[in-house]
């Protein structure tokens, strides 16, 4: 049997990325065994695509399959028919079936930034709907239904958001024990005795090691079963990271431009930055803290540059980090700056008008001339249409710089 790298616990200890754990020291054993383990993540295709924020357990899950260890990433083809209550106010959008068969396939093509799906050793993906599609409803009352006691379930915060808007609908009650059998499953066919997820998943999780835990009761088989969590990748505010005031910092390519993605990373707050490179690089954790003590600006371009570097590839990383200097470095911060109405800006302004105002264009038609001529950018994109319009959610932190050539900028501020 292949041996597996028995220093992963201390790594994920050292990184911040473990938070909670239903056995750890029985998780620390498996993965100081040197044997090989299967665990798996579960994931509601509710989108095609994927954002910064939700790959926060992708790439812990990369360091366990390269650290040897089998993984498998469950699509739920059924749950996201549910829909997950967690942190809801409102009950979520119900998708049909072939919505969430395209969204599997899409987000399959985002996921092996963080997996290998070939070799040896390849990750897979499953899908619960291949085994709930098999389960009556009688039958899964009977035999996983009678496991859940109703008043423990309303007394978890997965459900606190729905029940204090008084909307929590049956229907959504039955996410938990979908999930919690989810695992059961999956230990049965695949022998995976590990779940991970973020840690608004623990209640869910946590179910799933109950839920086998009196299985094993009452059917007398031993089944080992361990759930943990990473900790959310959360802004001062609280709000979950993945997107920006421009919008969300996807991983797909077709999504979004390199310089969005890079720009976007490096609006991560300062009190995240540290978790940012503990998960994203494998830069040892004290050369980054020394970086963020030293200089926090510094410590953001590298991460910038490392990230989009492992997502989008090292071209697209030099090519963002290029624009971004010559854009802000070297004229950016030094720009005339042109104040405009913010009101203007919720209404819409036309690209020509704010050229014609801030004298990159001695007139309107001569600004549809430079547009045309590919000579204009704004927000470090090119400009090829003399119709864009540019609304508030465009200004990033109130501001936007518009160049035109090689050397002519000017920043706009909303005030």
């Amino acid at each position: 049997m292949t041996k597996t790298d028995t220093n992963l616990f201390n790594t994920l200890k050292e990184r911040g990325l473990l938070y909670q754990c239903t056995d750890i020291d029985l998780l620390k054993k498996m993965l100081e065994s040197g044997e090989k383990i299967a665990l798996y993540e579960g994931t509601d295709p509710t989108m095609d695509s994927l954002h910064i924020g939700h790959c926060v357990p992708y790439c812990i899950l990369r360091r366990f399959q390269k650290a040897g260890h089998k993984v498998y990433l469950l699509m739920g083809g059924a749950t996201a028919c549910v829909g997950d209550p967690s942190g809801k106010s409102e009950m979520r959008q119900l998708l049909s079936k072939d919505v969430i068969e395209n969204n599997i396939a899409k987000i399959k093509k985002s996921l092996s930034v963080f997996l290998d799906f070939e070799g040896e050793n390849a990750a897979e993906i499953v899908n619960n709907a291949d085994w709930f599609n098999g389960i009556s409803y009688i039958d899964f009352m009977r035999d996983i239904g009678r496991h859940f006691n109703v008043n423990k379930m309303l007394s978890n915060e997965l459900y606190a958001n729905r029940i204090e808007e008084g909307g929590l609908t049956f229907f959504e009650m039955g996410y938990m024990p979908m999930q919690a059998y989810d695992f059961v499953h999956l230990n049965s066919v695949h022998n995976c005795t590990l779940e991970w997820g973020g840690a608004d998943q623990w209640g869910n999780i946590v179910a799933g090691v109950e839920l086998a835990r009196k299985l094993s009761f009452a059917d007398g088989k031993e089944r080992t079963m361990v759930g943990a969590t990473n900790p959310l990748l959360l802004t001062p505010e609280g709000k979950k990271m993945g997107k920006t005031e421009k919008g969300a910092i996807w991983i797909d390519r077709d999504k979004i431009s390199a310089y969005d993605f890079y720009q976007g990373i490096y609006q991560t707050p300062d009190a995240c930055v540290e978790m940012m490179f503990a998960l994203f690089t494998d830069l040892p954790m004290q050369e980054v803290r020394d970086l963020i003590a030293k200089d926090i600006v510094a410590a953001k371009k590298s991460l910038c540059f490392e990230i989009t570097k492992f997502v989008r590839g090292e071209s697209d990383a030099i090519l963002a980090q290029s624009m971004s200097e010559n854009l802000f470095a070297q004229g950016g911060d030094d720009a005339p700056i042109i104040e405009i109405d913010a009101k203007r800006a919720e209404e819409g302004i036309n690209i020509c008008d704010l050229l014609f105002e801030t004298k990159l264009a001695p007139s309107k038609s001569e600004a549809r001339r430079l547009i045309t001529g590919g000579a204009i950018t704004a927000g470090g994109e090119k400009v090829d249409d003399f119709k864009k319009m540019y609304f508030s959610s465009d200004f990033e932190n109130n501001s936007l710089l518009l160049k035109k050539g090689k050397k002519s900028f000017v920043k706009v501020v909303l005030k």
